[in-house]
């Protein structure tokens, strides 16, 4: 692609990226819950992505996928005030939702397995209902404008214009670190142009590229950024890759997903399983009052520990969908 097309294509996602951003209001009331609440707290809704970016992982899905399916959760999230126990199949069916947009039909994990390798506790018309009810609310039809959006085209840009160290600027090492990013409901506030400009920018900078950082400046001027906000979310974006290279940081702990397809439980992989359908889902928004139903959500974190797969220089490697295949029939 030329470079006016390029700044063309890159004029009309900005000018498209605020009807894809998840509500303010509705992300401060997750933010202020407590844990013990009857409501999803941001440490809740951030282990469910982490769990999702595992998932994405397993099944051999793309970033694209793993992005989109956070948008439609931070968005559906924002809007709806649900309960900590149905959040599983609310995740669930975003990141199915994502998966059938963004991937090959031939590659899409059955249902029934998304459930059972997720170690969830719902049925497959559950699933099918919630894809409904986030779909009717969203008016979600195949796409949205994310962050990633503007990544990828930040990357041909600059590929496109410079001449300095091109092989320096991993758009691998760029998605995985807009991944951890997303971990945190926190960057779920910010412009998706913006967020991926600041990705950008410290990438440029940690290789000293003073060819690529100009170029940087131009599509910030281009899109009218002001610096004060590229600022803001640069320091926030330094510091959340920061925390995260440390030894201390809970990663998204893919292992964790592999012993529900081991030799011993193999068997009841395949085995006909009755599970309760979920009670009724009540579709109120922010604005209306809380229903009454307790807590009961019982779940485990998939990401609550620390896991080799998630260490690294800038994230864990991918578990390719032929190993999932191998280990699901050993």
């Amino acid at each position: 692609m030329d470079a006016f097309k390029l700044m063309k294509e890159l004029r009309v996602n900005y000018e498209q990226e605020a009807h894809y951003l998840p509500k303010e209001t509705g992300l401060n009331l997750i933010e202020s819950t407590m844990q013990d609440d009857r409501r999803i707290s941001a440490k809740c809704r951030n282990a469910k992505v982490e769990d999702l970016w595992s998932l994405t992982s397993f099944f051999g899905y793309s970033t694209q996928t793993f992005v989109l399916a956070v948008n439609l959760l931070d968005r559906f999230l924002a809007m709806m005030r649900i309960q900590p126990k149905h959040l599983s199949c609310v995740c669930l069916s975003c990141l199915n939702m994502a998966a059938k947009v963004t991937e090959e039909e031939c590659n899409l994990a059955p249902t029934d397995e998304l459930i059972r390798i997720g170690q969830c506790r719902f049925s497959v018309s559950d699933l099918e209902r919630m894809e409904k009810v986030v779909a009717d609310k969203l008016n979600f039809k195949s796409k949205a404008v994310t962050a990633l959006t503007f990544l990828h085209l930040y990357h041909q840009i600059v590929l496109s214009h410079s001449t300095d160290r091109k092989e320096t600027l991993s758009l691998e090492k760029l998605e995985a670190q807009l991944k951890a990013c997303l971990c945190r409901i926190s960057f779920s506030k910010a412009k998706p142009s913006v967020l991926a400009l600041s990705l950008l920018r410290q990438e440029i900078e940690a290789v000293r590229s003073k060819d690529m950082l100009e170029i940087a400046y131009h599509i910030q001027r281009h899109l009218k950024i002001v610096d004060d906000e590229l600022r803001l979310w640069s320091e926030r974006v330094a510091l959340c890759l920061s925390d995260y290279a440390s030894p201390e940081c809970s990663k998204p702990n893919h292992r964790k997903l592999q012993w529900i397809v081991s030799r011993r439980t193999a068997q009841n992989l395949h085995s006909h399983r009755s599970v309760p359908e979920l009670p009724t889902i009540p579709e109120g928004g922010w604005d209306e009052s809380e229903s009454e139903d307790a807590m009961s959500s019982g779940e485990e974190s998939l990401s609550s520990s620390l896991g080799s797969d998630a260490e690294g220089r800038f994230f864990p490697m991918y578990l390719r969908r032929p190993k999932y295949h191998q280990n699901l029939h050993a």
